[in-house]
């Protein structure tokens, strides 16, 4: 890829790392939860090219690498959670394509592990960030209501 290919990739991607809002988070963790269900259900044909595991995998570690760019902000809790968004964001990606790919089901069950943890610590941090979480959303700091409580729209 081009320099100059890179350097637009990055500057995209670093507006798109401060652009998240609670709809973006809740698309995002949605999607994930769909992808896994259809990778692990379509099972082990090839994506692209001849080895898709090979290029599924360097495609989901290019992807992280560039996200984890980020300008620091001088605030160390800030600049260590905006750049662990796009790692954990990363290893779903990679556990997706195990379930994709993975045949030995004790790493499946670690790639299905891996994606509920991860997703669960990256709504930690965009709370730490001061993001908030779409409605309904529960996040390891938040007690869930109560089943009979009543919630105002």
């Amino acid at each position: 890829m081009p320099a100059q290919d890179e350097d637009l990739l990055r500057s995209k991607n670093r507006a798109a790392s401060r652009d998240y809002s609670a709809t973006s988070l809740g698309v995002l963790l949605t999607v994930a939860l769909v992808a896994t269900v259809a990778f692990a259900a379509h099972g082990d044909g090839p994506a692209v090219g001849g080895d898709g595991f090979r290029t599924m995998l360097a495609d989901a570690v290019a992807r992280m690498h560039v996200a984890m760019d980020v300008p620091s902000s001088g605030d160390p809790d800030r600049d260590f959670a905006r750049m662990m968004i796009p790692h954990h964001q990363g290893a779903i990606d990679m556990a997706l394509v195990e379930l994709r790919y993975g045949k030995d089901e004790r790493l499946r069950r670690l790639a299905q592990e891996i994606i509920v943890d991860q997703q669960q610590e990256i709504a930690l941090m965009h709370l730490a960030l001061g993001d908030t979480l779409p409605r309904g959303t529960s996040a390891p700091t938040q007690v869930a209501p109560a089943a009979d409580a009543h919630e105002e729209p």
